[in-house]
């Protein structure tokens, strides 16, 4: 007779933790109805708040659900699919969505708006995407992208042309830095990075204001830095010199 596998047994407070992890996870979804009220109502304060909520919750869920060991506690439950399924409404999705309803892409311009969303429709399907030190491509950072072409008021031929070309970029191998895992820099990464999450969270206070559009300018120093950065990563790692434990 064949042995029987061992079932892991857990303690109530341990799956009680693994699905708070999910149930924090899934408040994105309500936030990204709010977000589509939002633009609904042409309301840009309650879109971006509501996207930046969203924001902060995926920026902590990942390191959450590590440390209650979802995927041993409660492994009939996918997660990284559900967190996927926000990720692709809430950086995606719905940002792009905000382009025309916002006044980013009006008339003809419109069309413009295909491109980060069949970019980011490939990416979100590659086995590849990312690795442990890195996103592969352009991450699909499109909240981060409307916010600042909102807030900047820029005009419609150029946010066509940024448009284009971040979306050529996903399809282009490139290491970009994935903050929470990317051991090279992390520190200054995270560092500068909280500073800059907090100056775009006060910026969806009031996004149409002429001090906004100041604090958007100074806050153009992290994804200067986050570029510039995962360039030199990217070759770091083509050149053998970042060693992957």
């Amino acid at each position: 007779m064949s042995a029987q596998p061992i079932l892991e047994t857990h303690s109530v407070g341990a799956r009680a933790r693994a699905w708070g992890v999910h149930v924090f996870t899934l408040l994105g979804l309500p936030l990204a109805f709010v977000a589509a009220v939002g633009l609904a109502q042409g309301d840009a304060r309650l879109f971006f708040g509501a996207m930046w909520t969203t924001a902060f919750i995926d920026s902590v869920d990942g390191t959450l659900a590590r440390k209650a060991r979802v995927k041993q506690v409660v492994p009939q439950f996918d997660g990284a699919l559900l967190d996927n399924i926000i990720d692709f409404l809430t950086f995606v999705f719905l940002p792009v969505l905000a382009l025309p309803a916002l006044g980013l892409l009006p008339g003809n311009w419109i069309w413009w708006a295909i491109l980060p969303l069949m970019a980011s429709g490939y990416q979100f399907c590659q086995a590849t995407a990312k690795t442990d030190e890195s996103f592969i491509g352009f991450p699909s950072y499109w909240n981060v992208v409307v916010i600042y072409l909102y807030v900047l008021d820029s005009p419609p031929w150029f946010s066509a042309v940024l448009l284009s070309v971040f979306a050529l970029l996903v399809f282009i191998p490139t290491h970009y830095l994935y903050p929470s895992r990317t051991r090279w820099l992390r520190p200054l990464t995270l560092g500068l990075g909280a500073i800059w999450s907090v100056g775009l969270i006060v910026m969806c206070v009031d996004p149409s204001s002429t001090w906004a559009e100041t604090l958007a300018w100074v806050s153009l120093y992290f994804p200067a830095y986050y570029f510039v950065m995962s360039f030199i990563h990217d070759r770091r790692i083509r050149s053998g010199a970042y060693v992957i434990e």
